[in-house]
């Protein structure tokens, strides 16, 4: 037997000693457990042994034994906890979905039961070289940052304490805007912060791998639909949702209009009658507002400073809300002399060696984070569904309901066909 071994064994001695162990306490506290709560307490036996014997004390008075599908009806009904399935590593990714009102209408007690039967199905559908499991809180449903902090923690304190070594990360997504600067006040208290992360989902809005946001209502619904947008083809009064407007025909009016990529129709701003400046179509090219364009786009195309206008009096008389500022004597001129700005000295190859691993090492949280949670997008954005979170359930777990949708229906098999 090797060290662990004898640890385990003596954690067991400890438990044994302090009061028999039942059957079904007996089969929980395996090696693999007990290895567990070892690892949690620093290979420290008397902590390893004092920590679970109060698992098994908050077990018994949970009724962990006892919890069964049926008493959640509901909750499995609206998708608020459940498995949607596994990573790359056969690791079992949870969601919970849980509203700002739902521990207003329900007993503590029945959400932290509802949070272990969560705990207890992931578990069940592990493989055997498997131990941990990914969750994943979508805090999307929560306004207020301290209730949403109220419902995070008693979370992770009943994984920390009573699943110790199970947790192998959690993504906060989409928390209120306040939440940041209490996780950072809490954060030094939290024993499973280290592995806990804050992801915003609008960082993969736009994922090319996972871009079919049709099925998603959530995700589809924070995109701008053109299709909904009634093409006009003609100029004069328009209106939107947020504000009214009307191109004017007069060649000092800036005014906002709605700018397309695409030239839906042959439009016209300016005069009807001819100019030197000729038509002006709406394009992306000359649809904006001059106000904010370079000297050169302020010019206008043509001869308009061909005769005996002088430039000056030209942008002053078209454009009388953009003030130019004069020029000097030396450019008027034309012997202005080019201005060398100095320039940065390059580094030196006698710098130090951390230089060049700086991109290497000076990676941000907010990367690091996006590339964690990458691999379980595709669950994240899967639609929930009930009969498949149900038949991953094993029995007690799983309860008196089963599923069967209306349109599954069995053949008749004979006697021959079944052997």
């Amino acid at each position: 037997m090797g060290k662990n071994d004898h640890r385990v064994e003596a954690v067991l001695q400890l438990l044994r000693k302090q009061a028999p162990l039942s059957v079904k306490q007996d089969k929980f506290c395996n090696t693999a457990c007990v290895e567990r709560f070892l690892k949690a307490k620093g290979d420290n036996v008397k902590k390893a042994a004092k920590s679970l014997r109060a698992c098994l004390s908050w077990r018994d008075s949970i009724g962990i034994d006892h919890l069964i599908a049926d008493e959640f009806s509901a909750e499995l009904a609206d998708g608020v906890a459940y498995v949607a399935g596994h990573d790359e590593e056969s690791r079992p990714v949870l969601i919970f979905r849980i509203k700002q009102d739902y521990q207003k209408f329900h007993s503590q007690k029945l959400f932290t039961r509802l949070v272990v039967f969560t705990l207890e199905v992931a578990i069940g559908t592990m493989s055997k070289n498997v131990d941990q499991m990914i969750i994943l809180f979508d805090a999307s449903f929560y306004r207020s940052a301290s209730a949403f902090i109220n419902s995070l923690l008693p979370m992770l304190k009943i994984v920390a304490d009573f699943y110790p070594r199970r947790l192998h990360s959690a993504f906060v997504i989409d928390p209120p805007s306040l939440f940041t600067y209490l996780w950072k006040g809490v954060r030094p208290f939290v024993e499973l912060s280290t592995v806990t992360m804050v992801i915003s989902s609008l960082d993969f809005e736009d994922s090319l791998e996972f871009n079919d946001f049709a099925a998603y209502p959530r995700a589809s619904s924070l995109r701008f639909d053109q299709s909904l947008m009634e093409p006009t083809a003609k100029i004069g009064s328009s209106a939107s949702s947020r504000f009214s407007f009307t191109v004017s025909h007069h060649f000092d009016s800036l005014k906002p209009w709605y700018l397309s990529l695409t030239d839906t129709s042959a439009s016209k701003v300016g005069p009807t009658s001819p100019s030197p400046l000729g038509p002006a179509l709406i394009s992306p090219l000359n649809a904006r507002s001059l106000s904010f364009a370079s000297p050169a786009a302020r010019t206008p195309r043509g001869g308009i400073n061909d005769g005996n206008y002088s430039s000056r009096l030209t942008r002053k008389s078209l454009f009388p809300s953009t003030p130019m500022p004069p020029k000097s004597a030396a450019m008027a001129s034309g012997g202005g002399k080019k201005v060398n700005h100095p320039r940065t000295p390059r580094p030196s190859f006698l710098q130090s060696p951390a230089v060049f691993f700086r991109r290497e090492c000076h990676v941000s949280r907010t990367e690091k984070n996006r590339e964690a949670f990458r691999p379980v997008l595709k669950l994240y954005r899967r639609p929930y569904d009930e009969m498949i979170y149900r038949s991953k359930m094993r029995p007690p777990l799983g309860g008196l309901i089963s599923i069967v949708t209306p349109n599954l229906r069995r053949k008749h098999v004979s006697l021959s066909q079944r052997f």
